[in-house]
């Protein structure tokens, strides 16, 4: 009963925001009553979830409770048979507190946050809507269920996204992570028939339970024989770096901060952008017999972690600095989940859900101060104003810096010591990129800290005379957060990738006898342990040394290496690539599509071509009727005359031929 209210009570506040939303209020002060109960239904709802998400953790993850709660049963077809159930594993409960902790915070934040807005039923409403599909995702026991939770996901951040309609850049922004997340689910959707076709169901165990009998089966694509199982994770790893904003298929998640603030703290820290993770990791039985996936997975994982770390260098919007480095650390997720070790990629992503959160709602707690101001470049000079933001958000960037105490340290070192400890060449090639991304990380984020707080101010004073501390209903957030970025790592690292992890995880997570990168982790050379927070504390200080002690040099740098400036500033071309590449042709195509096969040749030979040549008949036949009497007597007479000459003809004929 428990799991079935953690993951509905969020639907119920989300229905209920949503009626509101159909009762508007002339009156300013009804208008304020019911945008305050859309707030109490949907944070209510949320803080009961994460209390009953609280209870399944105790229960399942350490009492070891796992169950499955089968509601009903949804398709019935032939060989198909889906029920909606609830799994609850240790997997889920760990993915639970991270949902349901973030996105109560962000509920009571936005509170605050988006007080002044004209639409609070709306985002209340669309906020619980997305935990609920979240929700639905983990929860899920098969993978059409599994599916419909990912398409969920995918909807409610297209309407989050999208929330400021009025702006332009806010509906391009929407439809581009629409559209690009189709790109991946249209994979994923490919990857779930393939798995269908091999073993004949979707649920998880019965899958699970043949696996290991399907190890040499092959499929046959375009012609030729490959082996099963690398299809089937291939394609359903398409999905995962779409969701998940991996290389290739990452475009979307800068576009993607035109949403209001809290929306980019749900979305980046612990919902959507996880699930490809986490899908990766529920399906490690299928994962752990293909060697060639978990290899493409590696490398497409550390690629991205370095790709974005070095695009985040020479960001300036603040939020779109905080969304390339929650691209580079979801690389590292998937990187460590390459190297079969699962349970770190998780454990990564439960501390970074929590530092995460607290550096974008941070960051909205500076923008509210600013006045709605984001480029980092007009601010600075305002740490003594808002000192409990600055703070926390020290707290946040230690924690995604890797720095001991905080969680990063923890989840951060435990990753890169597996790729190192997996004793493979793609092993190898994830630690380096990562210790590079390390570097860069530590680096950016502290340009980030010092561009915004530190220095003079460089705004105008206008914006500076009203720079102040978030209301408690913005910081208490903040502060429960940061308590995770600060106790996170320590308490949960025995559990997750200690000497319990084995019976915390239990079947959640399966890795075979023979990867061992996860037990090696534990016993790699003192260097490889130390290395990331060396290359931390260097990041940190080359940030100090270029934008507090000599800020003239990033200037000098960037005029001194334009290209290479200019080549990070403009992400690598990729959107630029994919323009030429793909939207031109497309609208190419569709264009002369529509002028010439549509236009042309279907309405102009049918419908508009018969309409035409009617009009034109009908034209030509109205001009016989002019309305002049001395028109019809001349074709009266004329018809008259032409009678005549007719009969006199054929009688001649007549009497010739007689």
């Amino acid at each position: 009963m428990i799991e079935i209210l953690a993951v509905f009570l969020p639907l119920v506040g989300s229905a209920l925001a949503g009626l509101i939303v159909f009762m508007p209020q002339e009156d300013k002060h009804k208008q304020h009553v019911m945008d305050t109960l859309a707030q109490w239904v949907t944070c209510a709802g949320l803080l009961l979830s994460l209390t009953c998400a609280i209870f399944l953790f105790k229960d399942v993850a350490l009492d070891g409770n796992a169950r499955v709660t089968e509601l009903f049963t949804w398709i019935d077809s032939g060989s198909l048979e889906v029920s909606w159930a609830l799994r609850v594993d240790s997997l889920t409960a760990v993915m639970m507190i991270v949902v349901t902790g973030v996105s109560a915070m962000v509920h009571v934040y936005s509170c605050g946050y988006m007080h002044h807005d004209k639409s609070i039923p709306r985002f209340m409403s669309y906020l619980s809507l997305f935990t609920f599909f979240m929700l639905t995702l983990i929860t899920s026991d098969n993978l059409v269920q599994l599916f419909f939770g990912w398409e969920g996901v995918g909807l409610a951040s297209y309407l989050l996204i999208g929330f400021w309609y009025e702006r332009p850049s806010a509906n391009a922004a929407a439809m581009k992570a629409f559209i690009v997340n189709r790109v991946g689910d249209f994979g994923f959707a490919l990857g779930i028939f393939a798995t269908f076709m091999l073993f004949d169901t979707v649920n998880l165990d019965t899958i699970f339970k043949a696996v290991a009998g399907k190890s040499d089966a092959t499929l046959v694509v375009f012609g030729a024989e490959f082996h099963a199982l690398t299809i089937c994770c291939l394609l359903l790893f398409v999905g995962a770096m779409g969701k998940s904003a991996q290389l290739g298929l990452h475009t979307w998640l800068p576009d993607a901060m035109e949403g209001p603030t809290p929306i980019s703290a749900l979305i980046h820290a612990a919902t959507m952008v996880t699930a490809g993770v986490f899908m990766v990791a529920r399906l490690s039985p299928i994962f752990e017999l293909s060697h060639t996936a978990l290899t493409v997975v590696t490398f497409v994982g550390a690629f991205t972690a370095f790709f974005a770390a070095t695009v985040g260098l020479v960001q300036n919007d603040i939020k779109r600095v905080i969304a390339y480095s929650t691209c580079s650390q979801l690389g590292y997720m998937f990187f460590a989940c390459g190297v079969s070790a699962y349970s770190a990629g998780v454990f990564h992503l439960m501390t970074h859900g929590f530092f995460k959160a607290l550096l974008f709602l941070g960051a909205g707690s500076v923008i509210h101060a600013m006045s709605d101001e984001q480029d980092m470049r007009k601010m600075g000079g305002i740490w003594k104003h808002i000192k409990v933001t600055y703070v926390l958000m020290w707290i946040g960037s230690l924690a995604l810096a890797g720095i001991p105490p905080f969680a990063g340290f923890y989840s951060k070192d435990i990753v890169l010591e597996a790729a190192w400890g997996a004793h493979t060449g793609v092993g190898q090639y994830a630690f380096w990129l990562g210790i590079t991304a390390a570097f860069l990380t530590a680096f950016y984020s502290w340009r980030l800290l010092i561009m915004t707080f530190h220095g003079k101010p460089r705004a105008d004073e206008h914006v500076m005379a009203h720079v102040h501390e978030s209301p408690p209903v913005m910081v208490v957030p903040l502060l429960v957060l940061a308590i995770g970025a600060c106790l996170g790592g320590v308490l949960a690292y025995d559990l997750m990738v200690g000497h319990k992890m084995a019976e915390f995880w239990g079947d959640s997570i399966v890795i075979l006898e023979h990867h061992k990168a996860l037990e090696n982790a534990h016993h790699v050379p003192l260097w490889v342990k130390l290395a990331p927070l060396v290359v931390g504390i260097a990041g940190i200080a080359l940030a100090y040394v270029l934008y507090l002690f000599a800020p003239g040099i990033p200037g000098a740098i960037a005029a001194r290496f334009q290209g290479v400036y200019q080549f990070l500033l403009n992400k690598w071309y990729f959107d630029e690539l994919y323009d030429k590449v793909f939207v031109k042709p497309s609208f190419y195509l569709g264009r002369n599509l529509w002028k010439t096969g549509d236009g042309t040749l279907i309405d102009g030979l049918g419908p508009d071509g018969i309409s035409a040549a009617v009009k034109n008949i009908a034209r030509r036949a109205s001009a016989l009727q002019s309305g002049y009497l001395y028109h019809y007597a001349f074709a009266m007479l004329a018809g008259t005359d032409t009678s005549r000459n007719t009969t006199i003809y054929a009688m001649c004929h007549l009497i010739k031929n007689e």
